[in-house]
């Protein structure tokens, strides 16, 4: 169900800092013209911490729209509260949605029986499959490989996005949670080496901007062309890298910007565009790239 090379998309947003709900087309189309095998709308790299609960509905709303079945779209649904999240849950249940991503709730840090009874909470109100969301790094709590065993055994929940950058996992959640269970890397560095050990995808900050080649790298490993993969992930190292020289999603929107997909690079405060210090670091990562 949710394989390959899967976008997680920026929210574009106008001069005045309204969302650019017309501009969401253009970033759909180009995706779908590149090969993308799916969407992630308004997670973490979408802005959602500073989208309201109206506006990350319509949102999602709109991507749906514009994907018109012709690519699926997966929800960002996570939120610190419990009921918040299930909330987004119960108003996107019929949406058109093929899922939702729910992260660790962020800053409370709860235990991990916290984190099951949380996740247990939206199994419950959930009507599509669910893929939970592990990325300490960002949230400082570690959603640890007994508990998404534990979780794996409810009926919504069918995958796991692992941002930790540990490849170890990969075989240890396998062995706990079964072969049905679908591991997606949530680290583009270590996404082609996460695939290879037995994952089936990334959700990718690079593919905003580097959606064809990431399409063709995951085309060639499920062709078994590892090593011809290989090589379009080293063009684009730099990228993976670079496009976290600030915090996510900064660069990645401004390197979108740069490339007419967005009419605007702006962000919402607490995040400000990107640094001019910064910006010819991510240009050339671009540039390594080979997109501009």
């Amino acid at each position: 169900m949710f394989s390959g090379s899967i976008v997680a998309l920026v929210t574009p947003f106008k001069k005045d800092g309204e969302v650019d709900y017309d501009g969401l087309k253009k970033l759909v189309d180009f995706h779908v013209e590149s090969g993308t095998d799916g969407i992630v709308a308004v997670g973490t790299t979408g802005e959602s911490a500073t989208l309201t609960i109206e506006e990350h509905v319509k949102v999602v709303n709109k991507i749906v729209e514009c994907a018109d079945g012709r690519i699926p779209v997966i929800a960002g649904t996570g939120a610190n509260a419990t009921h918040e999240a299930m909330t987004f849950s119960r108003l996107l249940n019929n949406s058109g949605i093929v899922g939702v991503l729910s992260v660790t709730p962020y800053y409370n840090k709860p235990t991990q029986e916290g984190l099951y009874q949380h996740y247990k909470a939206i199994n419950d109100v959930s009507e599509v499959p669910i893929i939970l969301y592990n990325v300490p790094g960002r949230t400082a709590v570690d959603l640890l490989p007994e508990t998404v065993a534990r979780l794996s055994k409810l009926e919504n929940i069918v995958a796991l996005k692992d941002a930790t950058g540990d490849l170890e996992r990969v075989a240890i959640h396998r062995e706990l949670c079964g072969e049905e269970f679908v591991l997606l890397s949530g680290d583009d560095a270590t996404g082609l080496e996460f695939v290879r050990l037995g994952g089936q995808g990334v959700i990718s900050v690079s593919n905003n901007v580097a959606a064809k080649p990431m399409a063709d790298l995951f085309d060639l490993m499920k062709e078994g062309k590892y090593e011809e993969a290989a090589e379009i992930d080293k063009r684009l190292t730099s990228l993976h890298k670079n496009l976290f020289v600030e915090a996510n999603p900064i660069p990645v929107k401004w390197a979108v910007h740069q490339m007419g997909l967005i009419d605007d690079g702006g962000m919402r405060l607490p995040l400000t565009v990107l640094s001019e210090e910064a910006q010819p670091v991510v240009k050339q990562a671009l540039s390594d790239a080979g997109i501009l």
